[in-house]
């Protein structure tokens, strides 16, 4: 019988069991007859065998976690003690293979360029070098010469703010569209990167341009689609009040667009967030620009507060990493041109010199090759939560980087309402 709290040996009860330490006057049993007249101390018996039996493995106490398959001291021959709780999730590359919490998505992105960062950097530099040289040889050769205080000055005739607004609109658009094209090439090569990370597979620039360049225009044409999508809300929402204003009201046409306005951003903002993962379903999936925003409104269902939030949190610290950066360099480049203080005071860039738009230009890199992997990484990560929640993509994973013991496993049940640290 074994005296340890809450235990019982089957079938006994404590009516069955003599107490110990009874009454000296209780009649003992006799010994058997064929036994010797001395026997050995209590404690020293020994078995046949000649060695003496171990005591069994004390039960394991409230919460206790077990080492996986370790003997314990003393335990008999070949007796392994058994698993207690879960065992930790593989992680062959920069994020464990399950659900992940919002501070292992920001950590992966930042693992990311931290395990790769030749690759990583190398794409995010490249691209910042031929965006900024282009925009600050368009303000020096363009804007340089352009009087834009016509835009500032109540006084101006109308020819000249048409004129400052018309090379002012060129110029910030040509530097607009060489900016999206660059962001456009970053993100697909980065999204390839960090896709062969999370299985901790090494990848060259040459491989993540090879993966990437097929997907280009497609990823071209769906970013221009989602900020048209919601330009066409807008405009629908505020099409009443235009009319009124054409009709000859303008100031109620002008209120009446204003209040149209704002339920249509709302639901462009909502319609953002849901296809906020069709990029990377896109180049990963290699879906078509359609197909890519339906999957990505598929993955976000029932989670579209959660994807809000990490892609605000991502994009507030973005901002905020890149106003580190870039700041230094935009009073330097103000203190290093003379006048350039001034000019920007007045709303006059387009007397700036040489000096101010390259040394701001300088810094404007800088801050694109750190923020660049950061915005791409989280999203591609986002993406791969998504489907590891809903579709138990983990499996997939962990087969596809050979990690012991999933190699004859399928997919499971998607594990949507574990959330470790998110």
């Amino acid at each position: 019988m074994n005296d340890s709290p809450g235990w019982a040996s089957p079938g006994s009860s404590p009516s069955d069991e003599p107490e110990h330490g009874g009454s000296p006057d209780t009649p003992q049993p006799a010994a058997p007859p064929n036994w010797s007249d001395q026997q050995p101390p209590p404690g020293q018996w020994s078995a046949p065998s000649g060695r003496p039996t171990p005591p069994p493995p004390p039960p394991p106490g409230p919460g206790w976690v077990g080492r996986w398959n370790t003997p314990q001291q003393g335990a008999p021959q070949g007796w392994q003690q058994p698993s207690w709780g879960k065992p930790p999730s593989p992680k062959p590359g920069v994020i464990p293979l399950r659900p992940l919490g919002v501070g292992e998505i920001l950590d992966g992105a930042v693992s990311t360029m931290r395990a790769h960062w030749r690759t990583v950097l190398g794409i995010s530099l490249i691209v910042a070098l031929i965006i900024q040289t282009t925009v600050v040889l368009l303000q020096g050769f363009v804007l340089k010469g352009v009087d834009t205080t016509a835009l500032n000055d109540p006084n101006a005739s109308v020819q000249d703010v048409l004129k400052a607004l018309r090379s002012s609109l060129i110029t910030g658009g040509v530097a607009g569209l060489i900016e999206l094209l660059g962001t456009i090439v970053a993100t697909a090569m980065l999204t390839m990167v960090v896709s062969r990370a999370v299985l901790g597979r090494p990848v060259t620039t040459g491989e993540a341009w090879q993966d990437a360049a097929p997907r280009l225009l497609r990823l071209l044409g769906l970013t221009l689609l989602l900020p048209l999508i919601a330009l066409v809300i807008m405009g629908v929402c505020a099409l009443p009040g235009i009319l009124v204003a054409i009709a000859g009201s303008g100031v109620t046409g002008g209120g009446i667009a204003a209040i149209g306005i704002l339920p249509g951003a709302v639901v462009s903002i909502w319609l953002m967030v849901r296809f906020s993962l069709a990029s990377p379903a896109l180049m990963l999936e290699k879906q078509g620009i359609f197909k890519s925003i339906a999957r990505s409104a598929k993955l976000v269902r029932g989670s579209w507060w959660r994807v809000f939030g990490v892609q605000a949190l991502a994009a507030i610290l973005v901002s905020i990493v890149a106003g580190i950066i870039t700041l230094p360099f935009s009073f330097l480049a103000m203190a290093l041109s003379g006048d350039g203080g001034t000019n920007f005071l007045s709303g006059n860039p387009g007397t700036y010199g040489w000096t101010y738009f390259v040394v701001s230009g300088i810094g404007s890199v800088i801050g694109s090759t750190i923020t660049l992997p950061i915005s791409a990484g989280v999203t591609a990560l986002l993406y791969v939560d998504r489907r590891i929640r809903r579709e138990g993509l983990d499996i997939e994973l962990a087969r596809a980087a050979n990690v012991p013991g999933y190699a004859g496993t399928s997919a499971g049940t998607p594990a949507d309402s574990t959330t470790p640290g998110g």
